[in-house]
């Protein structure tokens, strides 16, 4: 990349026939352009900080929606739905598992079809909605810990599957399930897309071949299951029980923003792919949590399975997929045969989760450094961050106390995506309080918005204070009703209350050029980013405070904003 123009054309090819661009004169250069110009080169791969152009967006709907349920191959699944059935039940835990299937796929909904239409990822949606340009990275702290935590735990599946497999102990397999992922994600969307397309075939015959075995030649079991009464041997419907068993399912509701950031490359809608986009959009996004469900029942059958039909100790392990899985090869090959592809499984799987886990942590905790330090350090360093806090969790044997990490993240997971989601199917939507339209740039928003940052933290503050047994061990299993039912209530409350005033600080981003095309889909137009000489599509950019030499507007990139620590490009508020 030796020069301006050269790192132009890769980042954003040459405009399409009949695509405006404006600004096109030479950039001056600035004392403060190189944090901006570095910043932008190095997220040619996965557009951090920034709108998703379509220049970059190539793929089909299908590739988009196959690569983001790739990212849902995870194990955690398999040990979460044991996890709950061996505590509360069959009965129970199903319960629970569609408690929580029905409230992540309804907040996760208005999420995606943001991404989707809107090309962007959750923290910039969640600016717009409620939150604010600094408010939003509270979200980002949040969503950065799922990542580790199922980092950890998916790490520390495949450690398992290592020592049970070649006998390698488990302090070393965490550390190599965490090195084997870091030249994985060095590139973004172009090389995860081809590993989750690559992998996919064989993990789904590994996975749905054993099950479908298991039915077919032990109909028996299917009774058996039904009839688990779990570690108490009281496992009747339990509304408690239930709340218990949703609440850490409900942990995984954060997943939505991992599968957003493989939406929000969707290529736009027209009359021509609109049942095709809308059916990814469905599927791979909100519709994760059906497969998702789907594997935790799976989880639960193995298990009970183990336990009561082969070995009543195996409760014991039961919870962990190595050895539910290698349990079922067992009965229909070889045991050197059985224990190759357990082994191989838990690898596949690991690596195509975890690949995506260390991708989105890198992504959100760049983000929430770079707004508040206005530095640009590279989506590498947060890559090693974040797998580091995973490796200590790992060694720190974080699989023993699943239940009870899971179910208090459960509650910070849970107040972030619904209050979001209440923002834009009541706010934007219904009262039509909160702009339609999602903004993330500087400039155009306030630093904090008490509509969405008030209603997160009260939900989950009280919502945490439930699931500690501050209101009495009664009501202690029904946190996840506190958590929704307040981040869905409070944000059109507060924005009733604020009349919507702290959602934009300017309503005029000073650029006379459409947002948006005759579909409805994000403008391709470009406009020349006078900061760091390079072009960005018009959803991306706004007029700079700072005029050319000749009084004429410039345009500044979202991303220069971003790292912009004089604030002399942004845009006053209007008086």
């Amino acid at each position: 990349m030796g020069n301006d123009t050269d790192t132009t054309q890769l980042l954003e090819p040459a405009a399409p026939a009949g695509a405006a661009v404006v600004g096109r004169s030479p950039a001056i250069p600035t004392a403060g352009n190189t944090a901006a110009l570095n910043a932008t080169k190095e997220s040619l791969e996965d557009y951090t900080l920034r709108f998703a152009p379509r220049s970059y967006r190539k793929w089909s709907a299908g590739v988009v929606a196959t690569s983001a349920l790739g990212g849902i191959a995870y194990l955690a699944d398999f040990s979460i739905g044991a996890n709950i059935g061996i505590s509360y039940g069959t009965v129970n835990a199903i319960l629970g598992i569609l408690v929580a299937a029905v409230v992540i796929f309804a907040t996760g909904f208005p999420l995606a079809y943001y991404a989707a239409r809107y090309n962007i990822d959750l923290d910039l949606i969640t600016r717009g909605s409620g939150f604010g340009y600094y408010g939003s990275v509270v979200t980002n702290v949040i969503f950065a810990t799922f990542t580790f935590i199922f980092f950890a735990l998916e790490g520390s599946i495949m450690a398992q599957g290592l020592e049970l497999g070649l006998g390698i102990p488990q302090w070393l397999g965490y550390a190599a399930s965490t090195v084997l992922i870091i030249p994985l994600v060095i590139y973004g969307m172009n090389t995860l897309a081809k590993l989750q397309v690559w992998t996919t075939p064989l993990w789904l015959l590994l996975m749905v071949v054993p099950v479908g075995y298991l039915l077919v030649s032990h109909p028996e079991s299917i009774d058996s299951f039904f009839a688990y009464t779990g570690a108490t041997g009281d496992g009747g419907p339990n509304l408690a029980s239930v709340m218990l068993a949703a609440g850490v399912c409900l942990s995984l509701m954060a997943q939505i923003a991992e599968q957003i950031d493989y939406l929000r490359f969707m290529p736009p809608r027209t009359d021509a792919n609109r049942a095709a986009w809308w059916r990814a959009v469905i599927l791979a996004g909100p519709g994760w949590v059906i497969f998702g469900a789907i594997k935790q029942i799976v989880g639960l059958f193995i298990a009970i399975y183990l336990i009561a039909t082969l070995d009543p100790a195996a409760s014991a392990t039961a919870n962990e997929p190595v050895h539910q899985f290698l349990g079922v090869y067992q009965e229909m090959m070889p045991a050197w045969l059985a224990m190759t592809l357990a082994v191989v499984l838990v690898v596949i799987s690991q690596i195509k989760i975890n690949v995506t886990n260390a991708y989105s942590g890198s992504l959100a905790w760049t983000n929430s450094f770079t707004r508040i330090t206005k530095t640009y350090p590279g989506r590498m360093v947060f890559v090693v961050v974040n797998l580091l806090i995973a490796l200590v969790l790992m060694e720190a044997n974080m699989f023993d106390f699943l239940n009870t990490i899971l179910g208090f993240y459960a509650n910070c997971a849970m107040a972030w995506v619904v209050t979001v989601a209440s923002d834009i199917a009541i706010n934007k939507y219904l009262l039509r309080i909160s702009p339609k339209v999602p903004e993330f740039r500087r400039g155009m928003l306030y630093a904090v918005n008490p509509v969405g940052f008030v209603s997160m933290l009260v939900s989950a503050g009280v919502s945490i204070a439930v699931f500690f047994g501050a209101f009495g061990a009664a009501i202690q299993p029904y946190s996840p009703i506190f958590a929704v039912g307040l981040a869905l209530v409070l944000p059109p409350v507060l924005a009733v209350l604020t009349r919507g005033k702290f959602y934009l600080r300017r309503f005029d981003d000073g650029i006379d050029l459409p947002m948006f095309d005759a579909d409805g889909n994000p403008s391709d137009a470009k406009l020349l980013c006078h900061v760091t000489g390079l072009e960005f599509e018009r959803p991306d950019m706004v007029r700079s405070a700072q005029d050319a030499s000749d009084g004429g507007p410039q345009y500044v990139s979202s991303l220069a904003l971003s790292t912009d620590k004089t604030g002399e490009l942004v845009l006053p508020a209007p008086k």
